[in-house]
């Protein structure tokens, strides 16, 4: 579910700015300020980009409103999930899968700000 052969323009731009936003901050900031920060690059270059969305869990006829709160959602298709880790594990790749699953979303970028170089921490995940 990790990668994807084919690029994608969007995930690249959300990158590009994650970049942008990592070269002046750098790491070692809380993930919420990372999360606005990128809202306001992301705005900046002309995307549109929700923050904290929540998502509905579904489990046979049980709703459970607000049970997950997608970090970033960009152009109502992306999912972006960040963290601020030593090591990115592959739960949160799961993580970012599940939350694909649950939005209806088929493309997601879990982004480490945590790294030195943040393209060291990008992961696209796709289902």
């Amino acid at each position: 579910m990790e990668g994807s052969k084919d690029q994608d323009p969007l995930t690249d731009s959300i990158i590009g700015a994650a970049i942008a936003v990592h070269r002046v901050l750098g790491p070692g900031l809380l993930e919420s300020a990372y999360r606005r920060c990128l809202a306001y690059e992301l705005e900046q270059r002309g995307m549109q980009s929700r923050q904290e969305v929540e998502v509905e869990l579904r489990y046979r006829l049980l709703r459970v409103p607000g049970a997950y709160r997608l970090d970033l959602l960009v152009e109502e298709r992306v999912v972006v999930e960040l963290k601020c880790l030593a090591k990115v594990e592959d739960v949160h790749i799961a993580q970012v899968a599940t939350y694909l699953r649950l939005s209806g979303c088929g493309t997601g970028l879990l982004i480490n700000f945590r790294e030195r170089k943040l393209v060291d921490g990008v992961r696209r995940v796709v289902v």
